[in-house]
Formats: structure tokens, C-alpha cells, sequence
């Protein structure tokens, strides 16, 4: 579990067709077997050497999230598991990434950056103005959903500390609608949320 609060911003430093290799200070201190968000996804530490962690990533995770085009130098935005001390600064994050959305529009003002993306087909229904959404690993608020559009504002530490600096339009962005949303929707699906 996380929170969607991006700690370091690490580098791919190797790819191979399932395994990921990443090198931040914050990895020094994972053993084998941690869990680590990278831009939104839970993958699990199978090596380490000093600050560099190495990663399966399985078919079902390449094909359903933007890690599948990761490149050797690009920057990913990274989150070590909540533990029961944490603070919970964003909102729950299992680093299940429901689908791969594409950034639309970018509106940058002196304060902050106003950002619209489209969200991958039936996602748009779990996502309500003022709620939460993680995109691309950072827990972000909700200012507008309209469609299967959904518009972010990114503060300028967030524009520092994140892969959200640099973000391009047209950029692949990882997205995990809030779970709480899906559970509902399963409950009311059932009528008095017996198991089907």
C-alpha cells in the first residue's frame, strides 16, 4: 500500500524485456522482497547493489501501464510501501494501475500547472471533482472531470519532485482510480453486497 506522496525521483539505469533496473538513494535502503511504487506501479525489489534495485515486471503489468517503454535515463517517480507510522499524506494507493491515460492539455501559470488527461475507456465513472486519483504515482486532487477528461492542478513542489516537471503532452501517465470507488460500485452491484 502507499499514499501517492512521490519520495525520490530515481533513474532507469537498465531494461531488459521483464526486468527493470532503478538507481535512487532512496532504494539503499530496500532489502529484497520490498515493495516500491515506480511512476504508480508496485513491483518487488529481486536484487540490490548499494542504491540500485532490480525489478520483475511481469506481461500483464507491461501491457496495462506505461512501463513497458521505459528507456535507460528516464526518470521515474518512486515511493517505498506505507508502514503503520506513516503519515497518510495522500490517499490510499495500492499501485494497481487501472489503465494508461495520455496527457491532453498543459496550462502553466506563475502558482502552478493546470494539466487535463484522457482517461483510459470506463475509468472516467470512478472519478469525482475534489476527489482523489493517482496519476503516474502522485496523489492528485481532482479540480474537473468532464467526459473521460479529468484536470489536475500540479503545485510547484510536486513540478519539482516528480516526472510531472517534465511531462509532455501526449505522455503515457499511469492511472489508479480511488479502490474505494470500485468497492462501492461492487456492493451496490450485488444489492446488499452478499457475495455473488
Amino acid at each position: 500500500m502507499f499514499t501517492g506522496i512521490v519520495a525520490e525521483l530515481g533513474h532507469v539505469v537498465s531494461t531488459a524485456p521483464t526486468r527493470l533496473t532503478i538507481r535512487a538513494r532512496l532504494l539503499a535502503d530496500c532489502a529484497i522482497g520490498d515493495s516500491v511504487a515506480v511512476d504508480g506501479v508496485c513491483l518487488t525489489v529481486v536484487e540490490r547493489d548499494g542504491d540500485t534495485v532490480t525489478m520483475d515486471v511481469m506481461g500483464e503489468t507491461l501491457r496495462r501501464t506505461a512501463l513497458g517503454s521505459a528507456q535507460i535515463g528516464d526518470g521515474v517517480n518512486l515511493e517505498l510501501a506505507v508502514t503503520p507510522t506513516t503519515r497518510l499524506g495522500g490517499h490510499l494507493v495500492q499501485g494497481h494501475v487501472d489503465g494508461v491515460g495520455t496527457v491532453l492539455r498543459r496550462e502553466p501559470t506563475p502558482q502552478w500547472d493546470v494539466v487535463t488527461v484522457a482517461l483510459p475507456e470506463g475509468l472516467a465513472r470512478y472519478v469525482v471533482e475534489k476527489g482523489s486519483i493517482c496519476l503516474h504515482g502522485v496523489s492528485l486532487t481532482v479540480v474537473a472531470i468532464k467526459g473521460d477528461e479529468v484536470t489536475v492542478s500540479l503545485i510547484p513542489e510536486t513540478l519539482r519532485r516528480t516526472t510531472w516537471g517534465s511531462a509532455a503532452i501526449g505522455s503515457a501517465v499511469n492511472v489508479e482510480v480511488d479502490v474505494l470507488a470500485k468497492y462501492v460500485e461492487r456492493l451496490l452491484a450485488t444489492g446488499d453486497g452478499e457475495r455473488s
